[in-house]
């Protein structure tokens, strides 16, 4: 079937280069170039845009967010053996594709934007780095960040707590995390069939838009010290749970206004925000 864009269709290309999925690498690749172009229109308007694909594989996203009009795509890949697929879609889009072969959580996205715009994240994640990717992106030293949104693909379970709110019992670290610095929504699920091979799980897109001022002043990696102890030991009260921090958390908690027989679910993002100010000013 013709996907018109004048490249084979990704079932011809795989099979013509012998590509099969590794597990290693946590690659699952997605086959069906409908759903492809739904998540590159979903992402937003595209036109002109700078767009940051992660993970690109042979191609099928990144086909997808050319034909939807981006206006370059820097495509992160560490697998050799995409390589002669990527370069093809490189030829049928001239100057519209850059294939940078790297380990995406090692990569400075920034240093490849071009000075002065801010990009545009669309990726189907490797399922083994897509969590350490969200939380490198979220925590970034400097905010607002090199781009605007970031729309990605998890696990369903992981989409879950990513838009958790307090008190559900998914709400946990990556909640505070993710809602801190910006505004994420499940978009749509994607069938377990639509991926070469098939995962065992649903997978579920999710687009974060960035908040130009976070939900509370903090330093991202007190965030991620306060969220750890907090939520390391969920079931128990803050005054038991932050005790790991070290011996003035009991002031910590009063000056963040909290109280100290909530436990870490019951807390807000603002709140953890005003917990990491806190413990900032008590950390050596």
């Amino acid at each position: 079937m013709s996907t018109g864009d004048g490249l084979p269709p990704l079932r011809e290309v795989i099979a013509q280069l012998g590509l099969s999925a590794r597990r290693s690498l946590g690659q699952n690749f997605l086959m069906d170039f409908n759903l492809t172009r739904r998540i590159a229109r979903e992402a937003g308007p595209l036109a002109g845009r700078t767009v940051i694909e992660v993970g690109p594989g042979p191609g099928g996203l990144t086909r997808a967010l050319l034909m939807e009009g981006a206006g370059h795509v820097i495509a992160i890949e560490r697998d050799q053996r995409c390589l002669p697929a990527l370069e093809a879609i490189a030829l049928a889009y001239p100057q519209r594709l850059t294939v940078v072969m790297a380990d995406a959580v090692a990569a400075d996205e920034a240093a490849l934007v071009p000075p002065g715009e801010r990009a545009m994240v669309v990726a189907n994640l490797p399922y083994n780095v897509a969590t350490p990717l969200l939380i490198k992106w979220l925590t970034a030293a400097v905010w607002p960040p090199w781009y605007d949104s970031l729309t990605l693909m998890f696990q369903r379970e992981v989409a879950e707590r990513i838009v958790a709110a307090p008190g559900d019992a998914a709400y946990g670290r990556l909640s505070v995390i993710s809602q801190w610095r910006a505004v994420p929504k499940i978009l749509f699920d994607v069938n377990r069939n639509a991926f070469t091979p098939a995962p065992k799980v649903t997978s579920t897109v999710v687009r974060f838009s960035v908040l130009a001022k976070a939900r509370g002043e903090a330093e991202p990696r007190m965030i991620e010290r306060v969220t750890g102890a907090a939520f390391g030991q969920r079931r128990k009260m803050l005054r038991s749970s932050l005790k790991t921090l070290g011996p003035d958390s009991d002031a910590m908690i009063e000056e963040a206004g909290l109280v100290p027989t909530d436990r870490a679910e019951d807390v807000s993002v603002e709140g953890f925000a005003a917990l990491a100010c806190a413990f900032a000013r008590r950390a050596v």
